[in-house]
């Protein structure tokens, strides 16, 4: 089975539907959570997403605090008004859509989701091998996909000698996946590792092989966009420089 791997979308429609054109054809869907936030599109990414066939989706921590679960103040300042407008911008429907949506981990097969980790499914970052470590006595599976931090990487644990290495994944080429690994996709929306391209994968789940994908997209029209509705301008320069 051919599995989509996406998380982060956060409000960037172009970028999202440059990553669905560029993935093809595939059996399920797994989002791993923030579809809202930091973009212009809210409504535009929900509905999208919601009119995937065969779809997994979890609750990340702007979709939870855009349901009015989270208080504000535990963001900062800019995405602080980024949530704001997505508050007032959300349709009815989407926002049921957004309620429907699970905040813990599920499991599929060989792989556990999470949005942040398994420990704390909405808020938490696995973003170095201590955090990581931690998180390996809560699961179960061979596998974990997690969002978050909008960086693609790879915490392993060998069982043998008891190390975690971690890694980024080299884009576009087949990585044989090894149990006892945590995967992370990158952000569609918002990528941090200094790529703007927007970020996925795609997992081969008989084969069991990670693939690290990117693409690019129209930042300056989304930037346009974010300016449009004089939404934090810091938003807009860094979709350009992948920060």
């Amino acid at each position: 089975m051919r599995v989509l791997v996406l998380s982060d979308i956060h409000g960037n429609y172009d970028a999202l539907q440059a990553v669905l054109k560029d993935a093809g054809e595939v059996d399920e869907t797994w989002c791993l959570g923030d579809l809202v936030g930091y973009g212009p599109e809210p409504n535009l990414c929900v509905e999208r997403v919601r009119d995937i066939p065969n779809l997994t989706c979890l609750l990340g921590n702007h979709d939870v605090a855009a349901l009015g679960r989270m208080p504000l103040s535990a963001f900062n300042g800019d995405a602080r008004r980024s949530l704001e407008y997505q508050i007032r911008a959300l349709y009815a429907d989407n926002v049921d859509f957004l309620k429907s949506l699970p905040e813990t981990t599920q499991v599929h097969g060989e792989a556990t989701l999470a949005h942040g980790s398994p420990r704390d499914p909405v808020w938490e970052y696995i973003i170095n091998s201590l955090t990581a470590r931690l998180n390996f006595e809560h699961f179960d599976t061979p596998f974990c996909f997690v969002g978050h931090t909008h960086l693609q990487s790879i915490f392993r644990l060998n069982e043998k000698d008891d190390r975690i290495t971690l890694g980024a994944p080299v884009v576009d080429e087949p990585l044989p996946m090894v149990p006892r690994t945590i995967f992370n996709p990158g952000s569609v929306g918002q990528p941090r590792d200094r790529d703007p391209r927007a970020a996925y994968a795609i997992y081969d789940t008989e084969a069991h092989i990670w693939q690290a994908r990117r693409v690019e997209y129209d930042v300056a029209a989304v930037q346009a966009r974010i300016r449009e509705l004089k939404l934090p301008e810091r938003h807009a320069v860094r979709l350009a420089e992948g920060w």
